[in-house]
């Protein structure tokens, strides 16, 4: 498997790698060591991702992976997929380490695929309706419900500051 080299496209557009996609009851995850897709772990019992889950490629988050990136559309894609796509905004999210018993951030980016025509009207997070952002935090803390990760939910940012995590966490 063919990881993109950097996290931009040449037209400017973000790199997403699918892992989990939409619909998925267990987590997968890319292994750099491997150059394959490993399953990490079932989900909850009635969790299901809501849309494709996966990471920008060479960035490093603040817990040490790749940037997470959930590719909200209408479909489903699969595992190893690039998605060219534009950046809508953050979950700014703080979570324990449970290797080593410290607090880190474990920000969530958010994009549509460039070519998702039916969500073009959405142009940043706050674009969605309240629910839907109530639903993407419930999401989230339901998924490592049993993982000892005691996860914090710090708000939502817009598509500038989704931007600036990418640029800062782009691996040169």
């Amino acid at each position: 498997m063919t990881i993109p080299a950097t996290p931009f496209r040449s037209d400017g557009s973000l790199n997403v790698v699918v892992e989990t996609p939409r619909g998925a009851v267990a987590k997968f995850k890319y292994d750099d060591e491997t150059g394959m897709m490993m399953l990490s772990r079932p989900l909850p019992l009635g969790i299901a991702y809501p849309w494709d889950w996966g990471f920008v490629p060479s960035t490093k988050a603040a817990d040490g992976d790749p940037l997470d990136a959930m590719v909200l559309w209408d479909t489903a894609s699969y595992p190893g997929i690039v998605v060219p796509s534009r950046i809508i905004g953050l979950l700014r999210v703080e979570q324990r380490n449970v290797r080593t018993d410290n607090r880190e951030r474990n920000d969530r980016l958010f994009v549509l695929p460039t070519k998702a025509p039916r969500v073009e009207q959405v142009h940043s997070v706050f674009d969605l309706p309240q629910r839907v952002r109530d639903e993407i935090e419930r999401f989230f803390l339901n998924v490592v419900a049993f993982e000892g990760k005691d996860v914090r939910i710090l708000g939502f940012d817009g598509p500038e500051e989704g931007d600036r995590l990418v640029r800062a966490s782009a691996r040169s």
